[in-house]
């Protein structure tokens, strides 16, 4: 029995992602026509595998650790979403007004040097870093680790928005070469500053933030982020 053109697709892409033996990524069946792509349990991608899974899922939001395991992220709440909108809003004003900067929103995936490739919530990297890539790394997932790196925290300390999770994407950050990391926590209304060596600093009460030596004269305004 012939399969349909969609679950062909979806089993020529699980053939390739087992290591079967194609030269390309198979080509993406329309959206609505894509049921959940399931994984077999344990399976190991490349980061190239990856983006062949990403292309064929654009509606899900998933990352790839170190050790080539998918981590299947959910949409944001209102409340982060807002915040996340207003960091933005910050970051851009800023860079606007020196220049020299990319600013990059939590959509961008950034393949780190260890073979991950992760989604911060905001970053920026030097404009002649970005400058640097090909127009096919820029449009894919761009191989490097971005000079700041920035998360916001979930109420809780559970799930992949929590504390622990963010805070081993951090580390994760600073072994791969960020300058400086800002984990943002509203519920505490505080700051943990990761430098590009060494342990992060938590800041209690924080109403503004200041670039340091990276971004001089960059002062984030926290209380309206706090304030979503």
């Amino acid at each position: 029995m012939a399969l349909s053109p969609q679950a062909d697709s979806r089993h020529k892409l699980l053939f390739w992602l087992l290591g079967g033996e194609m030269t390309a990524a198979p080509s993406a069946p329309p959206l609505d026509a894509l049921a959940p792509l399931r994984l077999p349990l344990g399976l190991r991608l490349t980061a190239e595998q990856f983006a062949a899974v990403c292309e064929a899922n654009r509606e899900a939001v998933l990352e790839l650790d170190a050790t080539g395991q998918i981590i299947q992220m959910t949409p944001t709440g209102g409340d982060t979403g807002a915040r996340n909108g207003e960091l933005l809003f910050q970051l851009k004003a800023f860079v606007g007004g020196i220049g020299g900067w990319q600013v990059f929103d939590s959509s961008t995936g950034f393949r780190l040097p260890d073979g991950s490739v992760l989604s911060p919530d905001a970053s920026l990297v030097r404009l002649e870093r970005w400058r640097a890539l090909s127009p096919e790394q820029q449009r894919s997932f761009p191989p490097l680790c971005p000079d700041l790196v920035v998360e916001l925290a979930s109420p809780s300390d559970q799930g992949l928005r929590g504390l622990t999770a963010l805070r081993a994407k951090l580390a994760s950050y600073q072994a791969n070469g960020a300058q400086l990391g800002w984990l943002l926590i509203p519920a505490e209304q505080a700051v943990e500053v990761w430098p590009a060596q060494g342990t992060a600093q938590r800041l209690e009460g924080a109403t503004r933030l200041d670039g340091g030596a990276l971004l001089p004269g960059l002062q984030l305004d926290l209380t309206a982020i706090w304030q979503v």
